[in-house]
């Protein structure tokens, strides 16, 4: 699949929106443009391949709770 960035004009956008709509899901998706959309992949693609890789490591709930109140109270001394 193909993904290509295009700037459309105020007068076509919702004409092109609805063209594009009558296609299949997995012909087209429509893609948000945000201007860090392709870092954001490239860095969740990463992520998920540490984890389907064994590489990845996990946290409790108990675990973030502690380094949570730790940086707090570092953070309150420098106050």
């Amino acid at each position: 699949m193909h993904t290509i960035r295009l700037k459309i004009s105020d007068k076509v956008y919702d004409k092109l929106i609805w063209l594009l709509s009558k296609f299949n899901k997995d012909e087209i998706e429509i893609v948000s443009d945000t201007e860090n959309y392709t870092e954001t992949k490239e860095y969740l693609e990463n992520e998920l391949n540490e984890i389907l890789n064994g590489k990845a490591s996990f946290h409790t709930l108990e675990e973030f709770d502690k380094n949570i109140e730790d940086t707090i109270r570092a953070d309150e001394t420098q106050i």
